[in-house]
């Protein structure tokens, strides 16, 4: 069978994933070898990402790799994946989805609702801060880099009461010690994409396609298809805070989103069903942006408030 390169970041998450689909490739008998990079957004250690906006962060030398034909795979998080992908690549496969939903982890405290007065709450994700500034006004929102790791760690010692996590990264890392609650889209409204993983590679390699196409699952193409819709059409990438959540009911799409200022002043929210994942996406991203979703977003771009979502 064929050798196969898979590039990926180095972090711990990162590497799952990729030796995750590397096991998968294996069982099909492909010879598989991982090549690691070290990212945009990896190298920023010392500048506050709050500050920096740029697109694909966690992705570029990826990709320029692929397009040099250096790897042959690339594995990421999908919600890291700028929504518009350059014309020489392509998003082949989508496997199973992971759960979607963020974490509430705690020592103390057992949900967002019993948290005390001026509770310090850790996230760097503007779309985590502003719904929990939105449902807890009173708690203090600081912010929280690092990997899964660090920010656990950091939370065990004492330094925030709770800290916001994808719960995907917390389940593929066996580290749901801390998780208190799991939080519905109705309370904190994901990522769009969060949970799910691309299998990129360059548009019309045909070999490549055919080996992982097995891979893909429906579902999961269909719900993050109709998110990142939604996401386009708002004019966003991962660093806004926009939340958006896609499943399959009896058959349908539902997708539920949120838009909101990061102080948590202003949020707006709204669902919708269909059949064509990219037309239910868009139909729902403009009726957010047509009742306020467009003036926020302008306010978040004029502040340059950015800031790259984190597992």
């Amino acid at each position: 069978m064929a050798l196969l390169r898979i590039g990926s970041r180095g972090s711990q998450l990162a590497l799952w994933q990729a030796h995750h689909v590397k096991a998968l490739l294996e069982a099909r008998g492909h010879k598989v070898e991982i090549e690691i990079f070290k990212t945009t957004g990896d190298k920023i250690i010392n500048v506050a990402l709050a500050q920096v906006g740029t697109k694909g962060m966690f992705t570029k030398e990826i990709e320029e790799a692929l397009a040099e034909n250096h790897i042959d795979v690339a594995v990421h998080s999908l919600k890291d994946l700028p929504t518009e992908l350059a014309p020489e690549f392509e998003i082949a496969a989508i496997p199973t989805r992971e759960d979607a939903r963020d974490a509430f982890c705690s020592q103390r405290y057992q949900s967002i609702e019993t948290l005390p007065d001026q509770a310090r709450v850790g996230t760097s994700s503007l779309r985590r801060q502003a719904q929990v500034r939105a449902l807890r006004p009173d708690v203090k929102v600081h912010a929280l880099r690092g990997n899964v790791d660090t920010r656990l760690g950091k939370l065990e010692a004492g330094e925030y009461d709770a800290i916001i996590l994808a719960a995907a990264g917390l389940n593929r890392l066996g580290k749901k010690e801390s998780v208190r609650q799991l939080m519905p889209p109705g309370l904190m409204c994901p990522a769009a994409g969060q949970g799910a993983l691309a299998v990129e590679i360059r548009r019309g390699d045909q070999t490549v396609r055919h080996h992982i196409a097995f891979l893909d699952d429906r579902d999961a193409r269909n719900a993050v298809t109709c998110e990142r819709a939604l996401l386009n059409k708002m004019g966003g990438g991962c660093q806004v805070p926009i939340g958006a959540f896609a499943t399959t009911i009896e058959g349908r799409l539902h997708i539920e989103a949120v838009v909101a200022r990061p102080d948590g002043t202003k949020i707006l929210r709204d669902s919708g069903d269909g059949d064509d994942p990219v037309k239910l996406g868009e139909t729902v991203g403009g009726t957010l942006l047509l009742r306020g979703g467009d003036a926020i977003l302008q306010e978040v771009y004029a502040e340059k408030v950015v800031a790259p979502e984190q597992p």
